[in-house]
């Protein structure tokens, strides 16, 4: 691997599956880190059969949050393989699981037994609820966190069911916010010279993202519901029917920005109209404001829309399909649509870039992730721990790699 990224020199061990736990490591990885995932023999992560489109019987899904990883196989359910792990551990920074609370445990490998082996080992456990409370032992899946936090009776449209978004969003959130968790943890650790426990919940994680829904129900009694394409109070922030039948958001809530709205759309008295006067008044008026600006834009092309608007300084844009998305020359100007070498498939497959920017230790995606489960066996166990060939052999006959 070439060294690149802020996180070079720190080592990740990752023993999570799906989509929680894999983009946290994913993420630490697009930062440098070298990340050592850790499969069971014989049943691979399921993300390797995930995803819509299928090439040759592989799912590139696989790959986005497979890429910058190193693959061996462990079974940790076997005391040998405990002490691989440990052994894993001992040369390592970052330890990422998104088990069930106390399946670490019950395999003898908890924070305690970790800790001891290196005491600057950071644990960091994504699940469903977290690791306390009386929900700790159930199962969470993004679905239920997203409905459970409040977040899906906010979607959708007055009157009709929550739809989710057609992505695990909650899994998406909890991996972030692990992933931010283990930043902070490494940082602390330069000044105790010890590791914690990051403690990860899906449920919390959909529910801090929620603005200010929690005071305005308890100052104000508010029960925040769905506004369908629109936020109820905040106006013109709406999507809008061009002439060819395709959608343009356009966003001009703040009272200045409104204003060249109006100068844009030929009608500068809006901005006056005691209607439309202020942000209060616009929320009040909403319907009526938005069919003033649907006709305007009922009559113009999608493009002529945008540029019209972007000239004025009005946020504006198209609802782009990924087709058009990885296309966008903004995103490909800023390096957020690469190429990455899939020797699954022999050529290269597009998948997002890295995010954030770092000006002087910019991470990057160097490899599009380990093939087959057990890939870097050797390279891992034999290279990096020391243990023989033959030893290798033996233990992968007998079910511990």
């Amino acid at each position: 691997m070439t060294a690149i990224g802020a996180l070079d020199g720190i080592r990740v061990i990752e023993v999570g599956t799906l989509i929680s736990g894999p983009f946290a490591g994913r993420l630490l990885g697009d930062m440098g880190a070298d990340v050592i995932k850790v499969e069971p023999p014989g049943a691979p992560d399921p993300l390797r059969t995930w995803g819509q489109a299928e090439v040759d019987g592989e799912h590139v899904f696989w790959t986005v949050h497979a890429r910058n990883k190193r693959a061996v196989t462990l079974n940790l359910r076997d005391p040998r393989g405990r002490e691989l792990f440990c052994e894993l551990v001992e040369h390592a920074d970052i330890v990422v699981e998104n088990f069930r609370p106390g399946t670490l445990e019950r395999w003898g490998l908890g924070y305690d037994v970790l800790s001891q082996r290196n005491p600057g080992i950071i644990l960091v456990r994504v699940s469903g609820y977290g690791q306390t409370g009386p929900n700790v032992h159930r199962a969470g899946y993004a679905s239920v966190a997203e409905a459970e936090s409040g977040l899906r009776h906010m979607n959708g449209f007055p009157g009709g069911p929550p739809p989710r978004l057609a992505l695990s969003l909650g899994d998406s959130l909890a991996g972030m916010f692990a992933a931010q968790g283990a930043l902070a943890a490494l940082y602390r650790r330069t000044v105790t010279g010890r590791g914690q426990i990051v403690d990860t919940a899906l449920t919390e994680s959909c529910l801090a993202i929620q603005e200010s829904v929690i005071p305005d129900y308890d100052a104000g009694g508010v029960v925040r519901g769905p506004s369908g394409t629109r936020l109820d109070g905040i106006a013109p922030s709406n999507i809008y029917r061009s002439a060819d039948g395709s959608w343009v958001v356009i966003a001009a809530n703040q009272d200045t920005v409104f204003a060249r709205l109006c100068e844009a759309m030929g009608a500068p008295e809006l901005a006056r109209d005691e209607r439309f006067a202020d942000h209060g008044a616009r929320g009040r008026n909403q319907d009526e404001l938005d069919a003033i600006i649907g006709a305007w834009a009922a009559a113009r092309a999608p493009a002529e829309i945008i540029e019209t608007l972007a000239a004025a300084g009005v946020i504006a844009g198209p609802i782009n399909t990924v087709a058009e998305v990885v296309a966008d020359p903004q995103l490909l100007a800023r390096d957020m649509i690469v190429e990455h070498f899939d020797e699954r498939l022999g050529r290269n497959i597009k998948g997002p870039g890295v995010i954030p920017k770092l000006s002087e230790s910019p991470g990057g995606v160097r490899h599009a992730g380990p093939a087959r489960a057990g890939q870097h066996n050797v390279e891992v166990y034999r290279d990096l721990l020391g243990h023989a060939a033959d030893e290798l052999d033996r233990l992968g006959k007998e079910g511990v790699l």
